[in-house]
Parts: C-alpha cells; structure tokens; sequence
C-alpha cells in the first residue's frame, strides 16, 4: 500500500545527512548553491547526497534524479515555510519515536546495529542526533500537509464508483496482512538497582547545585541520547506533549537555577531544569537513567509468561482473558491483547510495519499458535519487556475486492483526493515565493510542477 509521501521524504533526507560529508558532483566541484527557493538554499552536496542515498533504498528515477531531487528538496522547503508561519510544533516524544523506528528500520534492513555504523561511518549516537532535527522536519511536513487536507471524507459509492470500470491490472495488490495478540510482562527490577539509579541522580542534583553544568552532566551521563547531545534540552513543548508525571514536575517548577525532585516516568527516571517558560509551553533540560534488567530478572518474566502460554494451550483460559488480567502492556491489555497499527488505525498489519522482533516471530507462525516467550525493546519507551504473541489473522496477499478490502480501497481513493489537494496548494504557493535555479539544473528538467521557473 501507498505509504504518505512525507515519510519517505524523512527518509530520504535522513540518508542525506547520514551518507556523509564527501561530495561527488557532477563535475567534481565541492559544493555550490543550485537552487533558492524563498531565503532557503539547496546546495549541490544535498541532491549529490541524496542521489548516493537513494541507491540504499533501492529507488528508480523514470527522470533526471538530478531534476526530481532537487525540486523534493524545494517541496519539503515550501511545507516547512508555511508551517513555520502556522506555528506548526512537535513534541519531544513524536520526534523520539521517529528517531527509534528510523533507527530500526536501518538496523533491520543493514543486519545490525555494528553493521550500520560502519555503513554510514557514524556512532550509533551520531546517526540518531543527524536523524533528530531530519524527523522533527518530517512531523511538521505531516502536520502541516494533515492540516491543508482536513478532513476529507468519502462515500462507499465513491469508492465503488472509482474501482468499478477500472482495467484489471490497475486493481491494486493486497500484501499479506496479519492480526497480532500479545501478552507483555515487565521484568521485575531489583529494588537495590532502583535505589542505585536515584542515588546517582542525587549525586548529579547535589553537583549541579555546587556549580557543575547541569549541560555538562546530561551529555556525560543521560541515557536520553537524543537530547544528550544538546545538554539534555526538551524543546518548548505544551503538557501534553510531554510524559504526564514529567510534566506535573516541570511546569510546577519556578526557579531555573533549582534541579527537580527525581521524576520516574515510563521511560525511566529523571531530574529536570526549567530554561524557559512562555505561556502554556515549558523548554526543560533533563538527565535520564533507566535501571538496568538483570539477566536472572528477564529469564523469570520469560519463564513466568511461557507458563501462562502452557495454560492456554492447556484450555485453562483463554489468551484473551491472559491478555485482559495479565498483560501489562496498557495499550492492548483493555483489547484482548490486539495490537493496534497506528498508521492506518485498524488491527491489521503488513509484516514490515509490525516491530522487528514480532514480525520475525509471527513469520514462522500458524494461525492460532501462540509463540514462545521473548524480549524485545519497543520504541517508544526503550526499556526491555517480555512478550508472548498469539497469531489471529493472517490474510495472504491478493487482488483487491470491494467486498474483502473496502477499507483498504477507501484510503486509496482518501490518498488520491489528499494528493489533489496538496498538488493544488503547492502549485499555487509558487506563485507567491522566490525561487532560482541555476541555469544547468533547469535547462533539461521537466519539472512536475513547472512554477518552479518563472518567465
């Protein structure tokens, strides 16, 4: 299926940035402006970059990529601009989500994560701050575009009507898809590691009040990567942009020369520094450490979770009273267990889009069986879980019929009204912004939007 264009825009210049700093030009020259679109310029060494790039991801061009890079680039530009003047943000946790599923994706695809630092010749930290500002652009390219198409709606008239007359093979292909249950049990942390961690955050709160840098400290010691680099900073975010109980603390807090109380919250725990506070929006610094999982800690939560898939092989109870009574995993425990896709909002999944480790489990499974207990890392806290899985659905991939597939059609034909909305805002937004390109990089384009060049 048709994935949205401002994704694979993030990933493109993801791999941009990460490809390196040598340039291969043309012809050899370093690096030079090729194209102004408002006061933004696009510099040869993105498009060389970007065009070195697009070989990992295995893209064809049916034009010039010389011609179709470049005016991506000034697309990704005009978007950018207009969100700037909406005042379009992002939170800290949209764009470490981002950064996570980025970062296995590239892992997943390369083999593993040593392997893909010697693929961009960057530390696995390096890639992830380079990924950083790429994917908080992409989410406000998304926020922006989802807020120029509205909320546009369709008919199943409408979509019997699109597909009725159309030539067989325009009839688009349905990959497998499956239905996935779990199960998900914390392992059990030792208090004593729990102590350790907000002992060595006390230690940090009584050297930062003695006058070491609180910025200093967050980028020696906060497991928080991503904001490690920058001193520990969580750009200005509103509360709900920000993990509940890590948002209480921040915005009761006055004086930017204090240091929080620790602060645990999903992802671990903290201590936090106010920067600044305008209105209902709060920019902080802060220090993460997550207690480490013992070993002997993980090997109970497995063994304790294979037990209760005995017991529903067993017919003792069902997986999905398990799920419901057991799981601990809050966004599938009040479902059965049924994980829900966030990027179509249905149940349904194609193999690539499920997590690494799930998807490489539910390959080799049946429909019914339910999976040995494993450990996995999900995205969005970083922090080790066990799971089992059980395998509901498994729909083999298949031409598409309005009777089996509605729903899938119905976001074709969304897709194809989103498109003819953002066509018609793009070409009409040229009209008011500057643009110019270098005469060798126009002259035998044949541009998709030919506003680009004005008479």
């Amino acid at each position: 299926m048709k994935k949205c264009m401002n994704f694979k825009f993030v990933v493109l210049f993801a791999l941009t940035l990460l490809a390196g700093s040598t340039v291969y030009g043309q012809d050899n020259v370093i690096d030079e402006v090729v194209w102004v679109v408002g006061d933004e310029a696009i510099l040869k060494s993105e498009v060389e970059e970007a065009r070195m790039s697009a070989l990992f991801d295995g893209r064809k061009f049916d034009r010039d990529p010389y011609c179709v890079i470049p005016e991506e680039i000034a697309v990704q530009k005009l978007f950018l601009h207009q969100a700037a003047l909406d005042s379009i943000e992002v939170s800290e946790n949209e764009v470490i989500q981002r950064v996570d599923y980025m970062t296995n994706m590239y892992i997943a695809n390369i083999g593993s994560r040593e392997k893909m630092e010697e693929y961009f010749n960057k530390t696995s930290s390096q890639i992830r701050e380079t990924l950083r500002e790429n994917a908080r652009e992409g989410l406000k390219v998304q926020k922006m575009q989802q807020k120029l198409v509205g909320e546009i709606k369709v008919t199943p008239a409408e979509v019997r009507r699109y597909f009725k007359n159309r030539p067989q093979d325009s009839i688009p292909y349905i990959p497998t898809q499956v239905e996935v249950q779990i199960i998900t049990l914390q392992p059990k942390i030792p208090l004593e590691e729990i102590e350790d961690v907000k002992k060595r955050l006390r230690e940090y709160t009584d050297r930062i009040n003695k006058g070491e840098s609180f910025s200093m400290l967050a980028r020696m010691y906060s497991e928080d990567r991503g904001s490690a680099m920058r001193g520990g900073e969580i750009e200005f975010s509103g509360r709900g942009m920000l993990d509940p109980a890590y948002a209480n603390v921040a915005f009761n807090l006055q004086d930017p020369n204090k240091v929080s109380k620790i602060v645990e919250s999903e992802y671990g725990f903290h201590i936090i520094q106010l920067i600044e506070k305008r209105g209902d929006r709060i920019k902080t610094r802060h220090i993460l450490l997550k207690p480490h999982v013992p070993e002997e800690a993980l090997t109970a939560a497995n063994a304790r979770l294979d037990s209760i898939a005995d017991d529903i092989r067993n017919n003792k109870f069902s997986f999905e009273e398990a799920a419901s009574v057991l799981s601990q995993d809050k966004d599938t425990r009040n479902n059965h267990g049924l994980l829900p896709n966030p990027n179509n909002n249905t149940s349904k999944f194609e193999m690539q889009e499920l997590p690494p480790e799930i998807a490489k489990v539910v390959d080799k499974m049946k429909v019914g069986e339910i999976s040995e207990a494993f450990t996995m890392i999900p995205q969005k806290t970083g922090k080790e879980e066990c799971v089992i899985v059980k395998l509901k659905s498994r729909t083999n991939g298949h031409k598409a019929t309005i009777a089996d597939d509605y729903q899938n059609l119905k976001e074709i034909v969304l897709e194809k009204r989103r498109d003819e909305v953002l066509d018609k805002w793009i070409r009409e937004k040229q009209k008011h912004t500057y643009v110019r390109i270098k005469d060798e990089w126009k002259k035998n384009c044949t541009f998709k939007y030919p506003g680009w060049v004005k008479e």
